[in-house]
């Protein structure tokens, strides 16, 4: 339907809105009150105010490090994103975030994202909620074409045809990626022929013509609120500056291809269509002067806002965790603890209708350690999810449906493959609440099995902990028992920040009481394992029930163990550990990651930092060989350490 004056006078109001704030922003770079950088959206305006001008505040957007101009057709306020450009505390994310970061959760814009294209699947994952839910929203990812070359683009492209999800993907073809021509970069004709091979409708228009954009991103719309699934539009256009404000690169186009853009000025076109529709200058201009009365004013509240504090800052990495009792009686029904995790998925999914499960082969078969056995049948496909093999989408998939308000469980078949997923858990999932201002919650569980003892060979059997465990923002659990993965998995399920859970898959066969009824284990909360006064041996995952099994021979020495589970990694009960070595001395750290740069070091640093005077001896880490996991069966044997191995470490600290 074509625009009446009116709806034309208002986006042509967004437009200089978008062109001015970004003009001003340049000035501000260059006189010192925005600091670090911005990338300007100068010439690329009739992309955001076409495609936003068909979303309700409910629906959503989510953008890349060119995303001022997405924010403000959406209808985020001038004044707080000047703010957050200033890094001021009332900006929109608290001065955390930036430019590159950019959002306003009010309106449901999720926030721009500093990795290219890493937006996609994150933008996806909010429209799977949203299809969940039944809600008759939409999302809109943007991207550029140099995006367009990211993997997760393709990856996310299947999965959002394959769930029918009420998904658009609006590329802004401007023409480089950083300094470099698509030409040089891209094959076949763009990304809008890619998305039909997926099966998704695309179109290819001209980005500097607000009709065009308007009309194809309406089709898109309307598309997705029928429920018929995703579509891509591919706009043509322009960026007039550099890369960013604080690149200071050698010029890469000629200034005969800059005018020529420019002359195609979107906002130009626009003027030219009001005034063929009988819309004078003098009206041009009061709309441009109202335009820049809110810039004078947004600028004013920037400079006058105050600068974020370290408690600000520090507060807004990790969301509270929730305050649980433990049981008092561990006693009841014996399971093993791959039969736990399964109960707990049970319990969790049938206490909350927001917690679903996705990944590789969970739904129809539950699984291939069987941890998901029906729950297909009970819940049913939509909260049960088989996916492709591309970890790297429903991961982000998981990211965006967190955000968004529900609560989903991302399986990784095997814990190595984790590395595919490394953007979207350390850059997104850890990050995206502290750069946001501390406002949203990310409610996010990945889990999987790590570990050797199988026979998987060196891409199949790594302990990874120690990775997740330096990233600010992620809680890591490792259960060792039946009893702690049920309790553990529930309350990382509950936890509103994302939680990395590990399974050794050498204890899924292990037996141990599991107590009837829902019960949550304490986050950060550490268990002594056995009680003993001459050694204390802090162990994870598989190496405590082997520490078990060496405290229960030395017995037979007189040599008394007590072996400390901490159970959570990150937060880590220190007091819990710091208190047994103060009873008994001496401490032996044991956990089947490889030794150099394990956690095991950083439980040695707690104690040599906090309680170097409580020892009497020197501390002992054990870890895996220096080498990745064999596959011949002696040698993955010598690889990890083995009950004689910790003896020995033990025997040497007394």
């Amino acid at each position: 339907m074509p625009l009446n004056v009116e709806s034309l006078e208002r986006l042509y109001q967004v437009m200089v809105r978008i062109r001015r704030f970004d003009e001003k922003t340049v000035e501000l770079f260059n006189a010192g009150h925005v600091k670090g950088t911005a990338h300007s959206y100068v010439g690329q305006e009739a992309v955001a105010a076409g495609a936003c001008a068909h979303l309700t505040d409910a629906d959503s957007v989510i953008s890349n490090h060119r995303g001022h101009g997405h924010c403000i057709a959406k209808g985020a306020k001038l004044d707080l994103m000047m703010a957050e450009l200033m890094g001021r505390e009332a900006g929109y994310c608290r001065g955390l975030g930036g430019s590159m970061h950019i959002a306003a959760l009010d309106l449901n814009i999720l926030g721009a994202n500093g990795i290219v294209a890493a937006g996609v699947p994150i933008g996806a994952g909010a429209a799977l909620a949203n299809k969940l839910r039944k809600a008759d929203r939409v999302v809109i990812s943007f991207f550029g074409d140099g995006g367009a070359n990211q993997g997760v683009v393709h990856e996310t492209m299947n999965l959002a045809a394959v769930w029918k999800l009420p998904f658009i993907f609006v590329c802004e073809n401007n023409k480089y990626a950083l300094s470099t021509d698509q030409s040089r970069t891209t094959a076949g004709e763009g990304v809008s022929v890619r998305a039909r091979a997926y099966g998704i409708p695309a179109a290819r228009v001209d980005g500097n013509d607000l009709l065009a954009v308007h009309e194809a991103v309406g089709e898109a719309v309307a598309r997705a609120r029928r429920g018929e699934g995703p579509s891509c539009v591919e706009a043509v256009t322009y960026r007039w500056g550099g890369h960013s404000m604080r690149a200071n690169l050698p010029d890469y186009r000629t200034k005969q291809e800059e005018l020529e853009w420019m002359e195609k000025d979107p906002v130009a076109r626009v003027e030219r269509r009001l005034a063929d529709m009988g819309v004078g200058e003098l009206r041009l201009k009061e709309l441009r002067q109202r335009v820049e009365g809110e810039l004078d004013a947004a600028v004013a509240y920037g400079i006058e806002s105050p600068e974020p504090t370290v408690e600000i800052m520090e507060a807004a990495v990790y969301a509270p965790h929730a305050r649980v009792t433990e049981p008092v009686s561990r006693a009841g029904r014996e399971m093993t603890f791959a039969e736990a995790l399964n109960a707990a998925l049970h319990q969790e999914m049938g206490r909350d209708e927001r917690v679903f499960l996705m990944g590789e082969d969970v739904g129809l078969i539950g699984g291939i350690f069987q941890v998901s056995k029906g729950l297909r049948d009970k819940f049913g496909e939509d909260r049960v999810r088989d996916t492709p093999i591309s970890e790297p989408s429903f991961v982000g998939m998981g990211v965006g449906s967190a955000v968004a308000g529900m609560r989903p469980i991302v399986e990784l078949q095997i814990w190595d493959f984790v590395a595919m997923t490394m953007d979207q858990i350390v850059n997104q999932a850890a990050k995206i609440r502290y750069m946001l201002g501390g406002r949203p919650t990310v409610p996010l569980v990945i889990r999987g099995p790590q570990g050797g003892g199988i026979r998987l060979a060196a891409q199949h059997s790594q302990s990874l902990e120690a990775w997740f465990a330096h990233v600010p923002g992620l809680v890591v659990m490792a259960p060792s028992t039946p009893y702690d993965a049920k309790g553990l998995l529930a309350a990382a399920i509950r936890d509103d920040n994302p939680v990395i859970f590990l399974e050794h898959k050498m204890l899924y066969a292990t037996k141990g009481e599991v107590p009837d009824g829902d019960y949550v284990i304490p986050i950060g909360k550490a268990d002594i394992k056995r009680v003993g006064t001459d050694v204390t041996v802090v162990a994870t995952q598989m190496m405590v029930q082997r520490a078990l099994q060496v405290a229960g021979d030395l017995e037979q020495e007189g040599i008394s163990v007590e072996v400390v589970d901490p159970r959570t990694l990150v937060p880590l009960d220190e007091e819990a550990i710091l208190s047994s070595v103060a009873k008994t001395s001496r401490l032996v750290i044991v956990h089947e990651a490889v030794k150099r740069g394990g956690f095991g070091a950083e439980i040695a640093a707690l104690v040599s930092e906090k309680g170097f005077d409580l020892l009497d001896a020197p501390i002992a880490r054990l870890g895996a060989r220096n080498v990745p996991m064999p596959y011949n069966d002696k040698l993955e044997l010598a690889t990890i350490p083995s009950r004689d191995d910790i003896a020995a470490a033990i025997r040497s600290v007394l």
